[in-house]
């Protein structure tokens, strides 16, 4: 076998309101907490970036809108994440100029990105990265904010209908013949779904079938089962990992995991679950009997996807 690349996946970081508040007075490594180690250790980092880096005081109409000041990208550069997701439902809370201007930024900062862009073309590119001699490929969609869809020259997200597997070929089969390791890192689903549907789990079957080695999922605020179906891992969704939320005492989205996913050119090969715990607006590693209770958790999740495997009728 190949050399190993470790690659460090983790779920929502919005950093914006108190937050940012917080990072006005705190060193720009603070939110990362004890888990900065763990980033550091890793070959490559990859998160969904909830949260835009712009100035720009054009709020459009949702319920709740998330930035950070542009130098706070910052927080990222210091936990080295490498990649971030930007297609979800807060990259544009600040309109098209606050997209713009978190894209310049993160330019600037020499932080990589998918999943959003000046236009289509620019949104559905991917991001390719050499590891260790090994070759890494990701690509970033949302089925959010369908208003949000990046036009030929219109800025916005590479958004996709779940089960819109046609869109998802037109972008990974040029690619797949370059990469050793093909990436999808998706913003999907409501808010506080414990287990993914029917159509999801179908969905990401059918992007494993066709190439694609690991699913990154985000967006139900807390995390989902994980499943290793053939050669590939599907993360159904990796929850929240730095945020300012209100934490729901059953649904527990204060606590998830850095995954972290070992790799090779024949790729995937191993994951590694990092429980972590958010707490003072910054993440830590989770011990003791926390520790204890969302590794017991995620048992059972993954044993309800294998269970559903076996009797998809029963699927929600």
């Amino acid at each position: 076998m190949s050399e190993l690349v470790t690659i460090g996946l983790a779920g929502d970081v919005m950093i914006g309101r108190l937050v940012n508040t917080f990072l006005d007075t705190a060193p720009m490594e603070a939110i990362w907490g004890d888990v900065l180690p763990e980033l550091l250790s890793t070959d490559l980092n990859l998160i969904n970036l909830e949260a835009a880096l712009t100035t720009s005081e054009r709020m459009v109409p949702k319920v709740f809108n998330f930035k950070a000041d542009p130098q706070k990208v910052e927080v990222l550069t210091k936990a080295r994440i490498d990649v971030v997701n930007l297609a979800n439902n807060h990259v544009l809370d600040y309109s098209q100029e606050g997209l713009i201007e978190t894209l310049k930024t993160l330019d600037q900062a020499k932080i990589d990105h998918v999943g959003a862009g000046v236009n289509r073309a620019e949104a559905r590119k991917p991001v390719i990265l050499n590891r260790k001699g090994i070759t890494i490929g990701i690509v970033g969609y949302t089925d959010n904010e369908p208003s949000w869809k990046a036009r030929s020259n219109h800025p916005g997200v590479h958004y996709i209908e779940v089960g819109d597997l046609s869109t998802v070929l037109e972008d990974i089969k040029p690619l797949r013949d370059q990469v050793d390791v093909l990436i999808v890192s998706i913003h999907w689903g409501p808010n506080m779904r414990e287990y993914p549907s029917s159509s999801f789990v179908e969905f990401a079957h059918a992007l494993i079938d066709n190439g694609v080695d690991i699913l990154h999922g985000h967006s139900a605020h807390i995390f989902q089962g994980y499943e290793t179906y053939k050669k590939g891992l599907i993360l159904y969704d990796t929850g929240d990992f730095v945020d300012d939320y209100y934490v729901d005492p059953y649904l527990r989205n204060d606590r998830s995991f850095l995954f972290k996913v070992q790799v090779s050119k024949e790729g995937y090969q191993n994951l590694d679950l990092i429980p972590v715990r958010i707490k003072g607006f910054c993440v830590h590693l989770a011990k003791g009997k926390e520790r204890e209770e969302i590794f017991n958790r995620m048992d059972y999740l993954a044993g309800w996807l294998t269970t559903m495997a076996a009797a998809p009728e029963k699927r929600p």
